[in-house]
């Protein structure tokens, strides 16, 4: 017999009988695809019932036409996992999810067209849209309750009502859903703000909340505007993310168990946000922006009931016996972390970061004002300029910088131009080549700065005047080729490419301590860790288990800065000092 799901008076049918939604947010691009099954499990003991993740399009499409669903993009293989444990899914393709990740999860290439109107009913952006969505959908209407999968609800959109309103948009969004074969209730959220509920969504659609505190107050505003129909919580904020340069964000376990037990005794669903953050490795953080820009840190721990380690924390504890009041709670026992291994960390070798660009890249000439990452189609990361500078001292100006560039003459490092500080110029010493090394530091993914080109915006002068700029776009995915790159034996560098070896008896999860670093990526085993930077809060980076090896393992840090120390492991993650925040009140 085919199951559905259907939406009742006031409940979730399942096959005619109502079902409380017992979910939490767990995303599959966040996590390494060996320890899926691992956090599946883990929201399973906890008592969920449903598992929720968001879509990432820039990821599955970072250039027009590549679609990829390898390794960590593994959708399907996600969603398999899910159904095998027994629990149901909520997808949530956006396309925009903002979810603090790069760009809110547009891809940057579709705002190299100024002509593509983002998020509303324009026809290019639609196209695009479809395509998108129709790719993932290949995916999940095949996983759907009633073909006998774990999929019961699909979003549409993300929070629309904080951006603007436009029906017509979000009907062909739900057109193209379902005649691509969706036929599970769909939904939206917001935040239970009049103006929100009323911008964000459709009449046919099932509008849920977004908030951390205040439950029942919240959920009386939804029902003003829904009369009929499940009440849900589809974003409980049960913490919060960090930026770099601020503090870690934690709320109180017993505040918000309680608030979450208000919540569950209005007779709600809930979607845990998140159950478990997970990681923006490599370099997909996000920002914000409004008037500070503010990138977020790799860890998106979000002091979630499960950290981002994957392992249960106070607030998972205080959250199953909530859950234990609503619904049978499994009794598989979770017992507490160990320490991490701490294994010794040995210098091997070294090279010059300008020395190698020839290695990690192609340089081209790019005219009188240097290349932007956009229109070189490299669209994170970091990006080399070169320029020949003028006979004796000089100044170069920048119109805006985005986001960070080190700054050298004649291979000495000279200055740094920060966005956050509104740097626009810096005292060159007189020298033949200005070379520049700018980074994304992530695209801000909230309200109307998504999009914004990355790289040294223009006008650029040296002196007053333009100058001829060549650009090269660096592949740090090509750190390990060219073996005749000029490394060198060293256990002294503190700049640059550093090559570190360690051991261990079997895979395990680490953390490496970075506060005595300066700024940097780092990568283990060819898997990037992500940034790291001695501002914090964080100082420590997760090394997933799966990444490394029994024997021999290497560390490879791309060091911007210069740093006053070494690396080491530590036993357990330090995420800064502490931030202790009320219930969440806060938009994510």
């Amino acid at each position: 017999m085919t199951s559905r799901v259907t939406l009742g008076e006031s409940d979730f049918l399942f096959d005619g009988q109502p079902r409380r939604i017992l979910s939490g947010a767990l995303h599959y691009f966040r996590i390494h695809p060996d320890l899926w099954a691992d956090r599946i499990e883990k929201a399973r003991l906890l008592g969920l019932n449903t598992i929720e993740t968001y879509v990432p399009w820039n990821d599955h499409e970072p250039v027009p036409g590549a679609w990829t669903t390898e390794g960590m993009l593994d959708l399907g293989r996600f969603l398999d996992l899910v159904h095998a444990a027994g629990l149901h899914a909520i997808v949530r393709p956006g396309p925009y999810i903002c979810a603090e990740y790069d760009n809110g999860g547009l891809p940057a290439w579709l705002f190299t067209d100024p002509e593509v109107g983002i998020r509303r009913f324009e026809p290019r952006f639609m196209t695009a849209v479809e395509s998108y969505l129709r790719r993932v959908y290949d995916i999940v209407a095949p996983r759907q309750l009633d073909h006998d999968g774990p999929v019961v609800l699909v979003q549409i959109e993300n929070e629309y009502g904080a951006y603007g309103r436009d029906d017509d948009y979000l009907r062909a969004l739900v057109d193209i859903t379902r005649d691509a074969g969706i036929t599970v209730p769909l939904t939206t959220v917001d935040q239970p703000e009049d103006d929100m509920l009323q911008n964000g969504s459709l009449p046919d659609l099932l509008k849920t909340g977004s908030f951390g505190s205040r439950s029942p107050e919240r959920l009386a505003t939804l029902r003003r505007h829904q009369p009929t129909g499940p009440l849900m919580c589809s974003e409980y904020w049960n913490g919060w993310f960090d930026f770099w340069g601020g503090e870690h964000h934690v709320t109180s376990a017993e505040e918000q168990a309680r608030d979450l037990d208000a919540l569950l005794a209005s007779g709600a669903s809930v979607n845990l946000y998140m159950f478990h953050g997970g990681t923006n490795f490599g370099f997909t953080n996000g920002a914000n922006d409004k008037g500070v820009y503010e990138p977020t840190v790799t860890s998106y721990d979000y002091d979630a009931p499960l950290d981002e380690a994957g392992r249960p924390t106070e607030k998972f504890f205080a959250f199953r016996e909530v859950f234990a009041k609503y619904a049978d709670v499994p009794t598989g026992v979770l017992e507490r972390a160990l320490p991490s291994p701490t294994p010794d960390l040995r210098p091997v070798s070294h090279a010059s970061l300008l020395d190698s660009l020839e290695h990690l890249g192609s340089w081209a000439a790019t005219g009188d004002e240097p290349a932007l990452f956009d229109e070189l189609g490299h669209y994170r990361g970091l990006l080399a300029l070169e320029a020949e500078l003028p006979a004796g001292p000089s100044t170069l100006r920048v119109a805006e910088v985005r986001d960070r560039a080190s700054v050298f003459v004649d291979g000495a490092r000279v200055g740094t131009l920060e966005r956050a500080r509104g740097d626009r110029e810096l005292a060159l010493p007189a020298g033949r080549t200005l070379t520049i090394v700018v980074e994304d530091q992530g695209r801000v993914n909230y309200e109307r700065r998504i999009g914004e080109p990355k790289g040294l915006v223009g006008p650029v002068t040296i002196e007053g005047c333009a100058a001829a700029w060549s650009a090269l776009p660096i592949d740090l995915g090509r750190l390990d080729e060219a073996p005749d790159r000029p490394w060198v034996e060293s256990e002294e560098a503190r700049d640059g490419i550093l090559r570190f070896a360690f051991d261990l008896d079997e895979q395990a999860d680490l953390f490496l301590e970075t506060s005595a670093l300066g700024k940097g990526v780092a990568f283990v085993n060819g898997f990037a860790l992500g940034r790291y930077w001695s501002q914090g809060p964080q100082h420590t980076l997760y090394v997933p288990g799966p990444a490394t090896r029994a024997g021999a393992n290497e560390l490879v840090l791309v060091e911007l800065d210069g740093a006053p120390g070494l690396p080491a492991f530590a036993a357990a993650a330090d995420l800064g000092p502490v931030r202790r925040d009320t219930l969440a009140a806060q938009g994510a």
